[in-house]
């Protein structure tokens, strides 16, 4: 007997059950990745309607309209609440990611974690970051293995929780609580 039948017979049969995982794990990414550019937008219509800001060395000019910007998508967002942009589905693939990137360096990622300044922060949704706290960097390696996100939004650890950051309007967009352990 030919081995070809049976190879493709494990094709019809394992095949679509495998895509089935990758394309689940792809519409779960897609769509956080829509919930953050439609959060984008928004912050953009609220940037429309304010004056724009000149290039300017004064801290207190650039403050004031980091300031209005936040206040602009606080109450744009007034009803906002954990999970509308980590959703369950994506919250449990980001949580899966980093547990896989901590496996094999994961002593390394967790020390880098604790050197670089331990944040001990816990935000809510639309909670303005402190500009007197300085923002923990994120592991290089620990990135590569989460979703992309545009310009302008991060993911920054705070205490045990991984918050979604708007860097141009310093507000919590979303949060994953006890992700780091």
């Amino acid at each position: 007997m030919s081995k070809l039948p049976v190879l493709l017979c494990c094709l019809l049969v394992c095949g679509p059950a495998g895509r089935a995982a990758v394309n689940a794990d792809s519409a779960i990414v897609q769509d956080f990745e829509k919930r953050v550019a439609n959060y984008v937008q928004l912050r953009k219509s609220i940037e429309a309607t304010m004056a724009p800001l000149k290039t300017t060395r004064s801290q207190e000019t650039i403050s004031r309209y980091q300031h209005e910007l936040a206040r602009g998508v606080v109450n744009a967002r007034k009803d906002a609440r954990p999970g509308d942009i980590f959703t369950p589905a994506i919250a449990a693939e980001i949580r899966r990611l980093i547990g896989m990137s901590m496996r094999p360096a994961g002593k390394g990622i967790a020390e880098s974690l604790q050197h670089a300044e331990p944040v001990q922060l816990h935000l809510h949704v639309n909670e303005s970051y402190p500009a007197n706290v300085p923002l923990q960097s994120m592991p290089p390696s620990l990135l590569l293995n989460l979703p992309r996100l545009p310009r302008g939004i991060e993911y920054r650890v705070t205490g045990r929780d991984l918050i979604l950051l708007d860097t141009k309007a310093s507000v919590t967009i979303d949060l994953i609580e006890n992700v780091f352990s």
